[in-house]
């Protein structure tokens, strides 16, 4: 083929390439307009087979279609709880969140309150990554599904957004632990115990908090503060005690010469407090 036909040939494809853009164009036009005159409930069931389908980015534009178009129907109200589902489902959490709050400025009273608050937890809980990254979604998490179970404490979602609250109070547990432990391998014993100390006082309900108390004897232990290692052993012995972290925490303290059963009266105030928490139950 010669260089003009060549040229030929690249125009009549550019050409159909245009048609087809243009056709697609025009197709996405006409399916706007023919919502126009659409029933709401025919916009509302068009959503609906599109989540079907695995489109939830699309299913949640139809969803708001009906609330654009028919903004007082009674799909209206529905079809705002289910585009905040469907764009959860398509993981654009902020757009979910929005939908749910809107739907919670409308509807505050409304059956499916409970789950709006409950989705705009999750938009947060699910954003929750692994504890070397930063925790503020975590806060905002917790923050949230405190809110779900204070409001809706008789909804279905209450024990599940429980559940969840424990779950993102480990993870911040997790990332002063991490901090912990790295300070501690460097000897920086000072910094280690203060994170150490974070999830004692503050997340005592956690999966960390024995071996909490087991690095806080060993960083206690290096600098020669045999008093408030003993009454970390002690808090250790009477929660833990079946754990391989008292076992550990029991071998270094004995080799010390340390007993482990009793708190010692000359440890920190703040070991102190919790040893009558932990023992004798005083929170006062």
């Amino acid at each position: 083929m010669n260089f003009l036909g060549k040229k030929a040939s690249l125009a009549m494809a550019l050409a159909g390439t245009l048609v087809i853009a243009g056709c697609g164009s025009k197709t996405d036009e006409a399916e706007e307009v023919s919502l126009e005159g659409k029933s709401p409930e025919a916009i509302f069931q068009s959503a609906e087979a599109l989540l079907t389908k695995n489109a939830e980015s699309k299913a949640a534009k139809r969803f708001s279609e009906v609330e654009r178009l028919y903004p007082y129907s009674e799909l209206a109200k529905r079809s705002i709880i289910m585009s905040a589902f469907a764009y959860h489902e398509a993981e654009d959490y902020e757009q979910s969140r929005s939908a749910a709050q809107r739907y919670l400025d409308f509807y505050p009273a409304d059956e499916d309150a409970a789950y709006a608050q409950y989705l705009i937890a999750l938009s947060y809980y699910d954003q929750i990554d692994n504890v070397s990254r930063d925790q503020g979604v975590t806060f905002q998490a917790l923050q949230a599904l405190r809110t779900t179970v204070e409001r809706y404490p008789e909804s279905e979602f209450a024990s599940s957004s429980l559940l969840k609250f424990d779950l993102a109070l480990d993870h911040l547990a997790g990332k002063e632990m991490e901090i912990g432990r790295y300070y501690l391998k460097r000897g920086h014993y000072a910094a280690a115990i203060n994170r150490f100390r974070i999830v004692v006082e503050d997340f005592q309900t956690t999966t960390h908090t024995p071996e909490a108390l087991h690095r806080l004897v060993e960083s206690y232990l290096s600098l020669g503060i045999d008093g408030d290692a003993q009454t970390a052993g002690a808090i250790l012995g009477h929660n833990f005690q079946g754990t391989e972290w008292y076992n550990d925490s029991f071998a270094l303290l004995t080799k010390q010469g340390i007993d482990t059963s009793k708190e010692n009266k000359k440890s920190s105030r703040w070991l102190r407090v919790i040893w009558r928490q932990a023992v004798k139950g005083e929170w006062l």
